[in-house]
């Protein structure tokens, strides 16, 4: 039988596969450290460029925050405003009403009655003086209801009191005043 020695080339299969084993692991290696490399670099890029957006959207947002001071500042102005005009309307369609109000309470104070104060307060309108008797107090109650300025008279008081030697009814009234609204074409 013929004997044939297979150990070296035995042994030199091994060392050439272990030699392709080194080689695939190490281009194994390189190619995992180049996907991580990449995938790391890709992340990387996608992480900056939501940051750059965040960063973007922070500013348009402060910017859109202070717009909206300015829009709300510009609103309390533009309320304020619109305040003093209907302050400045109300005054200008009452400015004649204490003039009417006395020349309404000259037509409607019958003979016999002594105004002695008239206070306002609002369209609340006070009374006190004397009469001569409680009929000439009705009278004016009567007189100051069917007015077109006054409304809703009511007798607070009445007491005999005596002034000057005389007996007269002190007497409390007290009224409100109907708003006049102007005219639309009128101002």
């Amino acid at each position: 039988m013929i004997r044939i020695n297979l150990l070296p080339h035995r042994e030199a299969k091994r060392k050439s596969r272990r030699q392709q084993f080194y080689v695939l692991l190490g281009m194994i290696a390189v190619l995992a450290g180049l996907i991580w490399f990449l995938g790391f670099s890709f992340i990387n890029r996608q992480i900056t460029a939501q940051n750059d957006a965040n960063e973007f959207l922070k500013r348009e947002i402060s910017s859109l925050d202070k717009e909206i001071n300015e829009i709300k500042k510009i609103q309390e102005q533009t309320n304020a405003l619109l305040a003093r005009k209907r302050v400045i309307e109300a005054l200008q369609a009452n400015r004649t009403e204490t003039v009417h109000l006395f020349n309404e309470l000259a037509k409607q104070v019958p003979e016999g009655i002594y105004l002695r104060t008239l206070v306002q307060t609002g369209q609340r309108i006070s009374i006190t003086g004397y009469a001569q008797s409680n009929a000439r107090i009705t009278t004016l109650m009567n007189n100051l209801d069917e007015s077109p300025l006054l409304e809703k008279s009511t007798l607070v008081e009445t007491k005999a009191e005596t002034v000057a030697s005389r007996r007269l009814n002190a007497f409390s009234i007290t009224t409100m005043i109907t708003r006049q609204t102007a005219a639309p074409g009128k101002k």
